[in-house]
């Protein structure tokens, strides 16, 4: 802790973590897509965790051809289709063998915004990617191609927050949309953040 802040984590030592852990620690780190018509950088405001004993998450089943990522060691992406309509992306986190991630919830544009706003067709910032689906779609995500993707080796990176979270900045909440463990405290965003999907 510095200056009543707490001190940036290394990356590699977070995605070992377990989704739990790693949840709120990944708030404030930029996500950045390389993409042809330039790069976008937005700041992740709000997470969720899920893990092989948690109902909610995909891994609960055990290994199928859809989750393996999450099986991976920590540090590779794991993106899947929704509803019929949206994609959704995670980060994988924890030891190799153990299928738990973290959804990338919501983020605040940063850099990027005339991209973003042609792929989500909004004009809106502040409705571009307050919530799992828009961030996917304004990131120009629009199959599973990069599940299984090796984060900061390919299209999409992280870089660290310029300016550290306090612990009192970050609220746990239960997480949403889901049918099982919805009382789990599991969901973990900036507080007062206004592109965070719900309050």
């Amino acid at each position: 802790m510095v200056n009543g802040k707490r001190k940036t984590a290394n990356i590699d030592q977070i995605l070992m973590l377990s989704s739990l852990e790693a949840a709120p620690l990944l708030l404030g780190w930029v996500l950045c897509r390389r993409l042809p018509q330039g790069i976008i950088k937005v700041k992740i405001v709000e997470t969720e965790a899920y893990h092989q004993e948690d109902p909610a998450s995909h891994s609960f089943r055990g290994l199928t051809q859809r989750t393996w990522p999450m099986f991976e060691a920590g540090g590779r992406l794991y993106i899947y289709f929704t509803y019929g309509m949206h994609y959704c992306l995670n980060i994988v986190v924890g030891k190799k063998g153990v299928g738990e991630g973290v959804l990338v919830r919501a983020a605040e544009p940063l850099q990027g915004l005339d991209i973003m706003r042609k792929n989500r067709q909004v004009a809106d910032a502040d409705n571009l990617s307050n919530g799992p689906g828009k961030l996917a779609q304004a990131l120009g995500i629009s199959d599973t191609g990069l599940s299984g993707e090796i984060l900061n080796k390919s299209s999409i990176l992280l870089e660290p927050p310029a300016d550290p979270l306090k612990p009192s900045d970050i609220i746990a909440a239960p997480r949403v949309g889901i049918k099982h463990a919805v009382e789990l405290p599991w969901r973990f965003y900036i507080k007062d953040n206004r592109f965070v999907s719900r309050k």
